[in-house]
């Protein structure tokens, strides 16, 4: 990947702000968009195409992508429920369209009103919208497995319907599938489970990216038992911002700047900027001074003398 180990997919604009009552400025969400970029965060998930009545924190998502498509080697990812967000992200020209279906059809029917079917109805409608465009305007399809480690509705999910449900993604056209731990609910052993049943299911190239939350303290084991298995892109949410409204007690990203120090101090590369990471909280703190924030790295600082390229191992020369 272009000079990284792994890839950080910052999904606080729009995964962050959904869960949240107070509504940020659309200047603000553009100066963190571009403070993040700057920090070297190569892919953000800017927003999302819903109805401004269901989700008014996101109803400037188009005029967000606008800005976010004018910093130069920037992927703006956006999530789209269904057809017609897909039209429109297409319209906007987004780089990476999401489209969630919720292996709990009983989340499902609460988050997008759909039931497996109609999910994968749009599914197969977006990628054919997607297919009709000129090959280099074609954005890169994603199906969201959410609530895969277990729903705060459902309980527990089958693998079998977990399988089938990938399996069915890919058939209906996405380029590739993702794991969600909507509710907070994994922990290691259940990561790495989750990753070997969809990839026997799928195929290892078709599943490269997770996105969990820290709602129960493990956010960090998980995305370390991910990374053991091979995936290479991980989402998170500056100052741990988000959950999911329609999952209750689903709170709690995984916070950006503890994640890239974690995976800098293991000698991976992230390609960020810790220091200038953390300054982009003051964005946050301004526009929503009443949303906490959380994280060590901000609290603690970095260890005295950290250098993070000291820390990579040394690559032989054939």
């Amino acid at each position: 990947m272009d000079g990284i180990d792994i890839l950080i997919s910052e999904v606080g604009p729009r995964d962050g702000l959904q869960s949240i009552d107070a509504i940020m400025p659309l200047e603000a969400k553009k100066a963190w968009i571009s403070a993040e970029a700057a920090a070297g965060v190569r892919e953000i998930e800017v927003g999302s195409f819903v109805p401004a009545k269901l989700l008014p924190q996101l109803a400037d998502t188009r005029e967000v992508v606008a800005h976010a498509l004018t910093i130069p080697g920037l992927t703006v990812a956006v999530l789209v429920p269904n057809a017609r967000g897909a039209e429109a992200a297409l319209e906007a020209g987004a780089h990476k369209l999401t489209l969630p279906l919720s292996v709990s059809e009983t989340h499902s029917l609460r988050n997008l009103r759909r039931t497996h079917e109609q999910v994968l109805e749009e599914a197969r409608a977006i990628a054919a919208m997607i297919a009709a465009q000129p090959p280099e305007k074609r954005p890169h399809f994603e199906g969201s497995l959410s609530t895969a480690f277990g729903c705060t509705l459902e309980g527990a999910i089958p693998d079998a319907q977990i399988a089938r449900l990938a399996e069915r993604l890919m058939a209906a056209g996405c380029d590739e599938v993702g794991l969600s731990d909507t509710t907070g609910y994994a922990d290691p052993a259940a990561v790495k489970h989750l990753i070997n049943l969809v990839r026997d299911t799928v195929g290892e190239k078709t599943l490269t990216g997770i996105h969990l939350h820290n709602t129960r303290g493990l956010g960090l084991a998980n995305a370390l038992a991910a990374i053991e298995c091979g995936l290479t892109t991980l989402d998170s949410s500056l100052g741990g911002l988000g959950g999911c409204p329609f999952a209750p007690g689903a709170s709690g990203n995984i916070v950006t700047e503890d994640l890239v120090f974690m995976l800098e101090a293991m000698g991976l590369r992230t390609g960020i900027d810790i220091d200038r990471l953390v300054a982009t909280r003051e964005i946050l703190a301004a526009a929503v001074p009443n949303e906490p924030l959380y994280g060590f790295i901000p609290d603690a600082g970095l260890p005295l003398g950290f250098n993070a390229a000291a820390r990579r191992p040394v690559k032989e020369v054939a």
